[in-house]
């Protein structure tokens, strides 16, 4: 029988409050080449990619052609607009420290992101969070983001690869989501999913095993009795 074993968090939207921050980035970048982009279609068809993913959907809906040379200067570009904001705004949600360490004392931890390391380890650092979390995956680590399962199954890798780890396996992993193609990446991985509000409504978040309006309302224990029985996880 599974049991919860391990926990692997996105990070952007559901650690850290960045996505504003990177539509912010990505628009400008965009508006560069002359393409426009609203609020309303960053978070209808973009949240959740990798900046890789978001430029690629970018320019072929405006049919323009995706070299390798302009991906890669798109992306140098956001990356750099993206760390300049996120040195003035720093935002963590509400419930995210806490339950961090509450999780971190019971369960081995990870992120499994689209962000890039830097960004990642950068805000982990200032928010204080960095020692809780034993392997990140980010978007360097994997050819194949988000909906594809890759992200998370690279990050349980990860945390098996780990001193005296016993051997996870997707179903003893809880994925905490705030994005459709997370939760899809997710559930293709095998692996149960706790969607949060932050971005999306409840009402869009169907797909998940649970769904929270914030991580501050989140109790592992309560998480554990429903997704796995009461009677297998730890006391």
């Amino acid at each position: 029988m599974s049991e919860l074993r391990a926990i692997i968090f996105d990070f952007d939207g559901v650690i850290a409050d960045t996505e504003p921050l990177h539509f912010a980035a990505l628009r400008q970048v965009l508006a560069g080449i002359e393409i426009s982009l609203t609020e309303a279609e960053y978070y209808t068809d973009y949240l959740g990619f990798d900046d890789r993913g978001c430029f690629l959907a970018a320019l072929q809906s405006h049919r323009r052609q995706a070299s390798p040379t302009l991906l890669g200067e798109l992306m140098e570009h956001k990356a750099h607009a993206y760390l300049a904001a996120v040195k003035q705004h720093l935002a963590i949600f509400p419930g995210v420290r806490e339950l961090v360490h509450e999780a971190a004392a019971r369960y081995p931890l990870a992120i499994a992101s689209g962000a890039l390391r830097n960004e990642i380890e950068l805000i982990l650092e200032e928010a204080g969070l960095r020692k809780a979390f034993l392997h990140i995956t980010s978007a360097e680590d994997v050819t194949r983001g988000k909906p594809a399962p890759d992200p998370f199954l690279h990050a349980m890798a990860g945390l098996n690869s780990q001193p005296n780890q016993p051997a996870l396996f997707p179903n003893d992993c809880l994925v905490i989501e705030d994005s459709l193609p997370g939760i899809r990446a997710a559930r293709a991985a095998g692996m149960k999913v706790l969607a949060v509000a932050n971005t999306h409504t409840v009402q869009d978040l169907g797909e998940a095993d649970a769904i929270t309006h914030s991580l501050a309302d989140t109790r592992l224990q309560d998480l554990q009795a429903r997704l796995w029985g009461a009677a297998q996880g730890r006391p």
